[in-house]
């Protein structure tokens, strides 16, 4: 080989490698704006979360914008809920909406402690025996082969997991770097916990202070809610209005402090009673109002039957060391399913109208009974 062939040769092979170092410089460049709009689209929906006022719009943006900003197949958020709080909160916003796909409340840490040994993101390929009911009902839920499970804690302590599920098994690998998903927990962390407190504090104000139901203002709204719920499932709704009987004749003879607790005593157990969809509030003085979606006239006069003769039977110990016994008078209506098209409101008025003639006439027939409206 002459040294012609040998310079060409030298040259094809720079072109070659300098064409190959172009394509590599290309790809990086090509990733670091990729990166740049992951990161600009992250940031972005940082702030969309810092701003959230209510654990509904945290769910769903964390369900919904995350999935969609990002490509990722499925995604699914589980909180720790040991005592129905997140529950009641999103049952009260929800309204006709229903449940949320993808969310999934616990009343045990054991499902968090099980996916996370520590409070580090983990990454990996998808296991049917320890990932299958992750993303149960998703559409995509059978074809995640790789995820990445976000711990969510305060204070040291699980509150729960945000899993993000990819049908590409090397989206997630076990060494990729995990500062952006660890990041995006410990904010997501921080979000949650202070919505939980401003939704806390939003429930103080539909709370009744001395028996610690619910109050007059909260039931409206409710009601307005259960009633859309009627119309769209074609359910049956029931309203119980409820009144202690003689309570007058307890304050006076017993003092107000014992009538206070005598309240408080009512409130507890009609409480005790209800299912965990039904509502209860203090309507005003010793009147309490209760709300039975999904429940058939029988069951509800049922469950009215019950709630009186568990008060007429239990004597209340007052704080003076004294014991009485107490009763209540119950008024029972549906909602008429003739007037469904009616508006909302009106149909609210209606039923709790109903409700309250019953009650009276059950006054009027001799206490301690329950009347189911005839209107």
């Amino acid at each position: 080989m002459d040294s012609s062939d040998l310079h060409q040769q030298s040259h094809a092979e720079i072109q070659a490698e300098n064409l190959a170092l172009r394509q590599q410089l290309e790809a990086i460049l090509r990733e670091a704006r990729n990166n740049e709009l992951k990161i600009r689209r992250f940031e972005q929906l940082e702030h969309k979360l810092i701003a959230t006022r209510s654990l509904l719009d945290l769910v769903r943006l964390l369900l919904g914008d995350y999935k969609s900003a990002f490509g990722i197949d499925c995604v699914a958020l589980s909180l720790l809920d040991r005592d129905h709080e997140a529950s009641r909160m999103l049952d009260a916003e929800l309204g006709a909406d229903g449940p949320i796909q993808g969310l999934h409340l616990l009343q045990s840490d054991a499902p968090l402690l099980a996916l996370h040994a520590d409070l580090k993101p983990w990454l990996g390929p998808f296991k049917a025996s320890a990932h299958a009911e992750l993303f149960r009902g998703q559409a995509r839920a059978a074809d995640v082969a790789s995820l990445a499970l976000l711990p969510l804690s305060r204070h040291g302590e699980l509150i729960g997991s945000l899993h993000f599920g990819s049908v590409d098994e090397q989206r997630y690998e076990a060494q990729a770097g995990t500062a952006l998903l660890e990041r995006l927990a410990a904010i997501v962390s921080v979000c949650l916990d202070s919505t939980l407190n401003q939704e806390r504090l939003k429930l103080a104000g539909l709370t009744d202070a001395l028996t610690g139901v619910h109050n007059r203002r909260y039931f409206e709204h409710r009601c307005l809610i259960e009633i859309a719920q009627a119309r769209r499932y074609r359910h049956d709704l029931a309203c119980l209005f409820l009144d202690l009987d003689r309570f007058k004749a307890i304050n006076d003879r017993y003092g107000h402090p014992a009538g206070d607790a005598v309240l408080r005593a009512v409130g507890h157990n009609i409480q005790t009673q209800l299912r965990a969809g039904d509502t209860i509030a203090r309507f005003g003085g010793e009147e309490f109002v209760v709300l039975l979606p999904q429940a058939p006239a029988l069951h509800a006069r049922e469950i009215a039957e019950r709630i009186r003769a568990g008060i007429a039977a239990r004597p209340f110990s007052l704080p003076s060391g004294e014991v009485i016994t107490a009763s209540v008078s119950v008024g029972l209506a549906m909602l008429p399913t003739e007037r469904i098209q009616t508006e909302a409101q009106e149909l609210a008025d209606q039923l709790v109208k109903s409700a309250d003639q019953a009650l009276y006439q059950a006054k009027a027939e001799g206490r301690n009974r329950v009347v189911f409206s005839s209107s």
